[in-house]
């Protein structure tokens, strides 16, 4: 078992492709932390910031912090649900999902994300 705490202060800024309007940081890498498979990041969206819609290359979990994102989550038939999460909403896909998010609100957004990467063996 290990660990690894960061502090706020320590976040690493990087650029995520695809977004647009937002200031991203990692918090967690997968190569820190036991067999190397979760990366975890905050998202600072502008009001009409986001990330395009896309296929996720893994499991993922979004966890809306602050301020408002509409999510589009898309189906095998090419059909696309929007959904409005707000602060303590959170939404779960898996790999392959197509999903794209934008802020709709009036002020910037808080989005923690967490991305499980498929074990390696």
């Amino acid at each position: 078992m290990s660990y690894k705490v960061t502090m706020k202060n320590e976040a690493v800024p990087y650029e995520a492709p695809g977004h647009f309007d937002v200031r991203t940081t990692r918090l967690h890498n997968p190569a820190e932390v036991n067999e190397g498979t979760i990366v975890n990041g905050l998202s600072h969206f502008l009001p009409g910031g986001g990330a395009d819609y896309l296929p996720a290359n893994f499991e993922m979990i979004y966890y809306i912090i602050s301020g408002e994102m509409t999510v589009t989550m898309g189906n095998d038939d090419e059909t696309t649900t929007d959904y409005v999460l707000h602060a303590g909403d959170s939404v779960h896909f898996g790999p392959g999902t197509k999903r794209g998010c934008k802020n709709t609100g009036t002020e910037s957004a808080q989005m923690l994300t967490i991305m499980i990467k498929p074990i390696k063996k």
